[in-house]
């Protein structure tokens, strides 16, 4: 009776290794955000060029490596966490990432976090308990063949075949356009390739964990296909999420691409893995109402900090975002932003040209 109710609360012994694993995850890469945009930064006040602008400066700087490796041993959490527990249960345990990048904006890059951001980052935390709560189980998997078989389904192909159309027209129509000025350009290419990566990285390490338990999965071909895609999705990702923060503010890239991969990996989820079948129609409910106590919270952090940048331009001439719709597209894309972020002051310099040696 104790294991069933464990299993109903999504405590059973996988899915809590799972639950560890992703908070682990989260906090790792919450904190590579903040590490990365200090490096990003140092290049382009080196180089004169920013990653968002074609800018590679940031590879010659040891602070963005070292945010790299940050997030490389958060993602290598996060791949184990999806061995263990579905990725309805694990995905949303991103909210914490956002909870650690708001807070060491604020103390590190001085992006002020102010209450009401406070209470977004609380509702990302209650609506993920929410959803933690009401995951489902983790089927049984035996053989990566029996992924590969959930991965043709045609319902997920449709899928597959609708993220590819949406990347090309993003990354060669919109990007070019208004990649720097609408946030959600970049981080909708991350998402959607992100939603493709967290299927393969469940298929992976679902075949890595099986041959550690001496079920031995590398001698089939549909492994070494998901690590390929598993390779392409997060080169493209990493190439975008660099834009993304090296374009816009840290406090308003986390949360829009986390609501944003959050919702693709959970729709791409049930319908490969099918999570939502065996479950009550109140434990789905559950679930999405969550969801939205996160998707509120992520928005209410958006608000404020957009809110917080008007107001400090208030002095000036540039005007109070009308509406959530037109800060999304004017986003921190505007020069004035630029400027702002790149106005170094003259003892900030000497501190960094003292760090370079």
């Amino acid at each position: 009776m104790e294991k069933n109710n464990n299993s109903n609360l999504g405590l059973s012994k996988d899915n809590l290794k799972g639950f560890i694993l992703a908070l682990l995850s989260s906090g790792f890469i919450g904190a590579s955000f903040i590490i990365k945009k200090k490096g990003l930064r140092r290049a382009a006040a080196s180089s004169g060029v920013r990653a968002g602008y074609g800018g590679y400066a940031y590879l010659l700087e040891p602070r963005w490596w070292v945010g790299f490796i940050t997030m490389i041993v958060g993602e290598v959490a996060n791949f184990t966490a999806y061995a263990f527990a579905p990725a309805v249960l694990v995905t949303p345990l991103g909210a914490l990432s956002i909870i650690v990048s708001a807070v060491l904006a604020h103390f590190i890059l001085k992006e002020k976090l102010h209450k009401l951001g406070v209470l977004g980052c609380v509702m990302c935390i209650a609506g993920s308990i929410i959803v933690v709560i009401h995951a489902p189980q983790e089927h049984p998997i035996h053989s990566v063949l029996e992924v590969w078989n959930l991965a043709i389904q045609p319902a997920f192909l449709l899928y597959v075949a609708s993220v590819i159309v949406l990347v090309f027209i993003l990354v060669f129509h919109f990007a070019p356009r208004c990649g720097h000025t609408n946030v959600l350009i970049f981080t909708g290419i991350c998402s959607l390739m992100g939603s493709l990566s967290v299927m393969s990285v469940k298929a992976l390490g679902t075949a890595l964990k099986l041959t550690f338990e001496g079920n031995n999965q590398l001698n089939n071909p549909q492994t070494w296909f998901f690590m390929l895609v598993v390779a392409t999705c997060v080169i493209i990702q990493m190439n975008y999420l660099n834009k993304a923060l090296d374009t816009f503010n840290t406090a308003v890239v986390s949360p829009i691409y986390y609501v944003m991969f959050t919702t693709l990996t959970i729709l791409a989820s049930v319908i490969m893995f099918k999570d939502w079948d065996d479950q009550s129609s109140g434990s789905i409910v559950s679930e999405i109402c969550g969801f939205i106590v996160v998707l509120s919270g992520t928005i209410l952090l958006h608000t404020t900090r957009e809110l917080e940048r008007s107001s400090s331009f208030r002095g000036n001439y540039m005007p109070v975002s009308p509406s959530l719709s037109a800060q999304l597209c004017s986003g921190n894309g505007d020069p004035s932003k630029h400027d702002e972020e790149n106005v170094i002051p003259s003892d900030e310099i000497c501190v960094r040209r003292q760090e370079l040696y």
